[in-house]
């Protein structure tokens, strides 16, 4: 059976669903803590490309009944205001995944005034409340730096993931939040990730497939608290889309090692 299909997503959640955890958006979270009380699932999906498989999987949770947020890129290629305005009126949350230092060649005068301007923009759509930054993997800036001279929380936002969960290399917000990523179009693909990574290494969780997440939810082996990342176009039941994100990230997976060799 294929791996990354919305159907081993669709049965992930159920799996989740039936062994009791409950869903929420970052922005959620961020607004009221008291959901971090029981077994619970921080749903983010990072919109790098194919915005249109967003939308699908975002129809899989409606369907569950699931709420999570979609952290859209400001490139023409995925900020498609059509789909944004499906993905809101299912209920789920819209955020800015920033880029703004990459854009700029890291003049951070240039990039707060070019966040500023694109979170003006994403406002006329949706409230926006979070941001996550994009990993820009062949840049050499991080994104993140931009908040070491300024705030994001001056420009209304709630909730910056890899800060207000992880810490950003500093000690951990949440100190029992775990991680899920399925960078590297794996669950296991830390090595292949230039930027997306949490600050405690035992945060990460060592499963490759999905279907070895759906046993060890079955089992009783996942933490009660976890953040889950997805990639959207990294999901897909057609076998000809499947095939092509398939060797596209494979390719891709070899560059990023060598860029980490290199660094």
């Amino acid at each position: 059976m294929r791996d990354f299909t919305l159907y081993s997503y669709r049965e992930f959640l159920k799996k989740l669903i039936e062994h009791g955890y409950i869903f929420s958006t970052f922005a959620a979270w961020c607004e009221d803590k008291t959901v971090n009380a029981g077994k619970v699932i921080i749903l983010r999906h990072d919109i790098d490309k194919q915005p249109l498989r967003a939308l699908h999987v975002a129809k899989v949770e409606a369907e569950l009944k699931i709420q999570s947020s979609f952290y859209f890129r400001v490139t023409s290629e995925v900020f498609n205001t059509e789909i944004i305005s499906k993905i809101a009126a299912l209920g789920h949350e819209i955020g800015y995944h920033y880029e703004d230092m990459s854009i700029t060649k890291g003049d951070q005068k240039v990039a707060i005034q070019h966040f500023e301007r694109q979170l003006q923009h994403f406002r006329q759509f949706y409230p926006v409340k979070t941001i996550c930054m994009h990993g820009s993997p062949t840049s050499v800036y991080d994104n993140k730096d931009l908040w070491k001279t300024y705030n994001y929380k001056d420009y209304g936002i709630i909730g910056e993931p890899y800060f207000d969960l992880f810490g950003a290399g500093e000690k951990p917000a949440v100190e029992d939040m775990y991680y899920l990523t399925d960078t590297g179009r794996m669950w296991n693909g830390e090595r292949f990730s230039v930027r997306d990574k949490v600050n405690i290494q035992n945060s990460i969780l060592d499963y490759r497939t999905t279907f070895d997440l759906i046993d060890a939810v079955r089992s009783g082996k996942l933490p009660d608290k976890i953040m889950i990342t997805t990639h959207p176009q990294r999901w897909t039941d057609n076998l000809l889309e499947w095939l092509i994100e398939y060797l596209s990230q494979t390719l891709k997976n070899g560059i990023k090692w060598l860029l980490l060799k290199v660094k």
